[in-house]
């Protein structure tokens, strides 16, 4: 596929490249897995550090909700910018979690601007086998 494209002046526009960069959910890319014993998300956030995400468990324990900003650079007059194609400004991301969740032992940790969070399974219960006694009329 052809990368579609518009020069102005010593730019180059790419209209592709800014639409990811103002949405929140393509510029916050997360992995959801599932392993035997829970879920597993996985999130790109290069440059963040753990002091600026939020995970919380949302909806009465029905939503994994991963949030924060990435803060614009301070205004400098002597600071000339030629492109600036990184996300900066909040973001948020919400994942409906399964019924067999264990929201209240949630984890999450975060390295080299990379979020796990791990979401533990509750064991499923197998149906009960009971017996029927038949009556007689």
């Amino acid at each position: 596929m052809a990368l579609i494209s518009q020069v102005f002046g010593n730019e180059i526009f790419d209209p592709f490249l800014s639409m990811i960069n103002k949405c929140p959910v393509l510029n916050t890319p997360t992995d959801w897995k599932e392993i035997l014993e829970a879920h597993v998300f996985i999130a790109d956030l290069p440059g963040l550090n753990k002091e600026e995400v939020n995970v919380e468990v949302v909806d009465d324990g029905s939503v994994l909700q991963i949030s924060g900003e990435r803060k614009e650079e301070k205004a400098d007059e002597n600071v000339k910018w030629h492109t600036g194609e990184r996300f900066r400004g909040k973001f948020l991301r919400r994942f409906r979690l399964p019924e067999n969740t264990k929201t209240d032992e949630v984890k999450a940790s975060m390295e080299n601007g990379v979020l796990t969070v791990t979401v533990p399974k509750q064991e499923r219960k197998k149906p009960e086998r009971r017996v029927i006694e038949i009556e007689e009329k």
